[in-house]
């Protein structure tokens, strides 16, 4: 097939943003050398459906179109759904592919943008186009020095956890919140947890709402709208590494030191909990390992060392205590009259997507099991 290799700009978009964009699209359809006879055209007019469209041959004779819609980079994800539902056709009203360009596409945005079939780019030249079956060029990992991010809510603080946290708890799941009444409730928790501010909720909400992660109701407060997507994006916003490892090992095991560690909170206080990979043997067992993993008051593991007999050692550990940075970590935890609590559901999948071995294996089956379960029965 001869077909001359051209990707071109045909009209100069009206502004420099579009200008700007058109360019970069040209350049992405440009180093797929076998993409030739490619056009890049700038629209205009107030009837203007889409601010770009690309088209040209792809395979075997055929055509593509790329109708792309340009947004700054104060467009936020709780945005996109105003144009979710459009669909691109070309001149003869086949359907083309939808694409959004920005100067930066946030992970949240893209993941949006493929949960509803839409390619995307921005200025560096990462992106995900996809003409079905037949065109995917995708990048990632590339930065513009040159653009200014806006400030967001930081997830992986103390405070913004325990909103997140929360928010995500399978017993929690369907409620509708207010922020008052949010904070409200840690008031009511056994064992207590501190509760965040009335000023950090509303930053954290108002960033999450923003992130399309939560929505608005219309008699009033809010709701989760994306749980999986908020739990994946506290995961990696999630600072396992701030809480203290220490190393054990004891000659207790099996029930006797399972005893053992019940009667240092027979309450379920707060004082310990079943942790990373043990808690999840106890809420969806996936994966084998033999030590037992735990979370302790700082103000109980000189009770701990004596009541399991435990001493400290620098490797051969079977016993591994996390002395965490903040108590949110005992946040609605699970209690049993036979042994001791283990942490929430939510706070077991963080954990174990950062413990390393065969956590995110681990932490999917928790995932599937205990979380989403949850998650859909609220929804139903």
């Amino acid at each position: 097939m001869n077909i001359v290799n051209e990707v071109n700009i045909c009209q100069r978009p009206s502004g420099r943003l579009e200008h700007d964009l058109a360019r970069a699209l040209q350049a992405l359809l440009k180093s797929a050398s076998w993409l030739r006879g490619w056009r890049v055209q700038a629209l205009s007019g107030p009837d203007r459906q889409w601010d770009l469209k690309a088209f040209g041959p792809v395979t075997a004779g055929r055509r593509a179109t790329l109708c792309v819609e340009c947004k700054s980079i104060n467009f936020q994800p709780s945005q996109f759904f105003a144009i979710a539902q459009r669909r691109c056709a070309d001149a003869s009203g086949r359907t083309g592919v939808n694409v959004l360009a920005m100067p930066r596409v946030s992970p949240r945005m893209a993941a949006l943008c493929r949960a509803h079939d839409w390619s995307w780019y921005d200025l560096a030249g990462n992106c995900y186009l996809e003409i079905p079956g037949m065109v995917l060029i995708e990048r990632s990992g590339l930065e513009s020095p040159s653009l200014a991010v806006p400030p967001a809510a930081n997830l992986g603080t103390r405070a913004a956890a325990r909103v997140v946290r929360a928010l995500l708890a399978p017993e929690n799941a369907g409620r509708r919140w207010t922020q008052r009444g949010f904070v409200a409730h840690f008031g009511s928790l056994a064992p207590p947890v501190p509760a965040p501010s009335l000023a950090l909720v509303n930053k954290v909400v108002q960033h999450l709402r923003k992130q399309a992660f939560l929505e608005k109701l219309p008699t009033r407060g809010f709701a989760i709208r994306d749980h999986e997507g908020l739990l994946r994006a506290w995961a990696a916003a999630y600072r396992f590494d701030r809480h203290t490892r220490r190393s054990y090992f004891t000659l207790l095991h099996g029930r006797e030191l399972q005893d053992r560690l019940r009667t240092l909170d027979p309450g379920g206080e707060g004082r310990i909990a079943y942790a990373v990979f043990s808690a999840a043997d106890l809420q969806a067992p996936a994966v084998r390992q033999p030590r037992t993993w735990l979370y302790l008051a700082p103000d109980v593991e000189d009770e701990f060392q004596a009541r399991i007999e435990a001493k400290p050692v620098d490797s051969g550990e079977n016993v591994v205590v996390l002395i965490p940075d903040d108590a949110g970590v005992f946040y609605q935890v699970e209690t049993n009259a036979n042994r001791a609590a283990c942490t929430n559901a939510v706070q077991t999948y963080v954990d174990l997507v950062h413990a390393g071995g065969r956590g995110e294996e681990a932490a999917a089956a928790i995932l599937q099991q205990r979380i989403n379960p949850a998650w859909s029965a609220a929804l139903r």
